[in-house]
């Protein structure tokens, strides 16, 4: 049995940032249209270390793409000097059942999570969007930004973690990237300075409590709010919930999983009707996005499994045609 084992490196050769968004965008239709396989994921406390790791199962017919991914998530590993997330895909032959790639997930979640909010920057946020904040200097912000700057002609980008130092480094690194980043990246010493002026703002922190202020938004903002995934976490303001228009990657995974929504839901300030669909349904044109220039458009995600199955898939393709990895007898 021949598999193909691809590192970090390979995937990132393999896949740029504008392919992952077009390949999540057919997923997230497939999904909304009810063709996809995708049982709720399975999720392990290890309450010792605050951490979780979770098992993404997704099966997508339309381009027989068929796997899982396995993610950790443990926010003391920046104790250790590593990397909050570590996860690693294995996809399986849809025709015959055998596995036929292994694959670095922790790049892939960044990338799959970056395109989503790409998918929804493009869909809900104002055309003329020009400035972006991103809420977290790790990873998956690293990815936000770039997704928003693949969609909209950004001219400036405010960061804000609660760690200065890592939005100085982020501020650093993207200040010199050239197209399609701008050069003037504006470390924020408070929420409020990074998101008041945001025409996009993108949230990626494992924050229990709200990021920013309902108060700070002006009109016409995007929001994407990718970080929180558990049912105690909470990036956005119940506030800026109930005056948004909400959509979700996975309605069903949303009200699993997403504190964001959960825990308004639970205090009654909103009602499953408050949410307008999913991104898919926006996608393919089943219900609108935006549909004025001053509302509040917010796009909740917790990451379902057929997006890492989708650009797996792509990148197990292109990496045949090109020859990255190695190949292995199991």
């Amino acid at each position: 049995m021949r598999i193909k084992l691809l590192s970090r490196q390979d995937v990132q050769q393999t896949i740029t940032m504008s392919q992952a968004i077009e390949s999540v965008k057919q997923a997230f239709i497939s999904l909304s249209r009810g063709e996809a396989v995708l049982p709720l994921r399975t999720q392990v406390p290890v309450k010792g270390q605050e951490g979780t790791t979770l098992f993404m199962p997704a099966y997508l017919p339309l381009d027989e793409s068929l796997g899982v991914k396995i993610v950790s998530v443990f926010p003391k590993n920046i104790d250790f000097n590593l990397p909050t997330i570590h996860s690693l895909v294995i996809l399986c032959n849809a025709e015959t059942g055998e596995p036929s790639a292994v694959m670095d997930g922790t790049y892939l979640t960044a990338l799959r999570t970056g395109a989503a909010s790409g998918v929804a920057t493009d869909l809900l946020s104002r055309t003329e969007a020009r400035t972006a904040a991103i809420i977290g200097a790790g990873i998956q912000g690293r990815t936000q930004l770039e997704a928003v700057c693949c969609t909209r002609e950004i001219q400036s980008a405010w960061v804000y973690d609660i760690n200065h130092k890592a939005a100085e480094d982020f501020a650093e690194e993207f200040q010199t990237r050239g197209t399609p980043f701008p050069s003037e990246i504006i470390v924020a010493h408070s929420p409020t300075e990074a998101v008041s002026d945001a025409d996009v703002i993108c949230c990626a922190t494992t924050s229990r409590v709200p990021v920013f202020r309902d108060d700070d938004l002006k009109p016409g903002t995007h929001i994407n709010g990718v970080g929180s995934y558990t049912p105690q976490m909470q990036e956005i303001p119940e506030q800026t919930i109930l005056r948004s228009k909400v959509v979700v990657d996975s309605l069903s995974a949303g009200l699993e999983e997403a504190g964001d929504l959960i825990i308004p839901l639970k205090k009654n300030l909103l009602n499953r009707s408050h949410i307008h669909g999913e991104i898919g349904q926006v996608a393919s044109g089943q219900i609108p996005g935006r549909e004025s220039e001053a509302e509040i458009t917010l796009f909740k995600s917790v990451g379902v499994a057929v997006q890492d199955m989708s650009v797996a898939e792509w990148v197990l393709q292109q990496a045949k045609d090109l020859s990255h990895g190695t190949d292995f007898d199991l």
